[in-house]
């Protein structure tokens, strides 16, 4: 049988992008959940959970009711060590729902940048990431839960990717963006972008040449986490 992946989706353009090849090849039937209207507690017990981005913030809980529902299944989800991958908000959401506060950063960070593996994540598969510049797209940032390893840090922001246990992986950066995901991204986000004075065009030139490196090392980073699962 194959195994189950529930996708937790935030927003309809911050989808599975590469990694649902990744995923899918690893052997998972993909299900995707809209956590904003919808209750991951309704679902079947997944064998993974993958919690998506969102331009939403964990602490704008008044706004997104959604968000406390969120942490709670997230919160027993890991306190049961099951499998669970988050990718942005993702990631911040997990941190947070094992008592790792989410706070707005000192810089909104857009484009590709490079994400230093640590000692620890270069003995883990953060390491396909060294030397590869990786997409940013966030302004949030989050203090590491008890029992978490951080395992890459950037210039601009210390906890960029974390695990607890081999259960666990969470990641600030979007190594699952393909280029059709990052132009459309880059188009629906146009507003923001001349808000922060960030040039879409330079953007797209940053995507041309550092885009394929940049998933090569999303395919080799998920699918060797995904494969310590088994």
């Amino acid at each position: 049988m194959p195994r189950t992946a529930l996708v937790l989706r935030h927003m309809h353009i911050a989808h599975l992008g590469n990694l649902e090849a990744t995923l899918l090849n690893s052997g998972y039937k993909i299900r995707y959940l809209d956590v904003t209207t919808d209750n991951p507690e309704s679902q079947p017990e997944p064998d993974l959970v993958v919690v998506l981005g969102g331009d939403m913030g964990v602490y704008e809980k008044l706004a997104h009711p959604f968000i406390d529902r969120e942490l709670d299944y997230l919160r027993a989800r890991l306190t049961a060590a099951r499998p669970t991958l988050g990718i942005c908000l993702g990631a911040q959401l997990m941190a947070e729902a094992l008592g790792g506060a989410v706070e707005k950063g000192h810089s909104v960070e857009v484009g590709f940048r490079t994400v230093t593996p640590t000692t620890a994540g270069l003995d883990s598969p953060l390491r396909h990431v060294a030397g590869v510049p990786m997409m940013q797209w966030h302004g949030d940032t989050f203090r590491l839960p008890a029992g978490a390893t951080r395992l890459a840090s950037s210039e601009a922001y210390s906890n960029e990717a974390f695990s607890i246990g081999g259960f666990a992986l969470g990641v600030q950066f979007h190594p699952e963006l393909s280029a059709e995901m990052y132009e459309h991204w880059i188009t629906d986000g146009a507003a923001e972008l001349a808000a922060l004075g960030i040039d879409g065009e330079a953007l797209r030139r940053e995507a041309e040449r550092n885009g394929p490196a940049m998933e090569a090392a999303s395919v080799a980073l998920f699918s060797e986490w995904l494969a310590a699962l088994n």
